[in-house]
């Protein structure tokens, strides 16, 4: 579980540097979005046969699972602002 929240972490900051803007949420924030990304990489990697049942992601693909998964909340808080 640690190992799992300092990759988050380091995932979810990367995700941030390559996408820049303004988030809110701080380090916690940053973390999450780094374990969901690896997550939903997980998923998608297993769903197209691309990992075997018990494998997760890389860090690449993590990473770009926390890349698609910025990409969506920040579509959200932009809607959200709108309304």
């Amino acid at each position: 579980m640690l190992w799992a929240i300092i990759i988050g972490l380091i995932v979810g900051a990367l995700a941030k540097l390559i996408m820049p803007g303004k988030d809110p949420g701080g380090i916690i924030v940053t973390i999450l979005i780094g374990i969901a990304g690896s997550l939903i990489a997980t998923f998608l990697g297993r769903a197209l046969g691309w990992y075997r049942e018990g494998q997760g992601a890389g860090f690449i693909m993590s990473l770009l699972g926390a890349i698609l998964l910025l990409w969506i909340y920040r579509l959200v808080l932009a809607r959200r602002a709108r309304t």
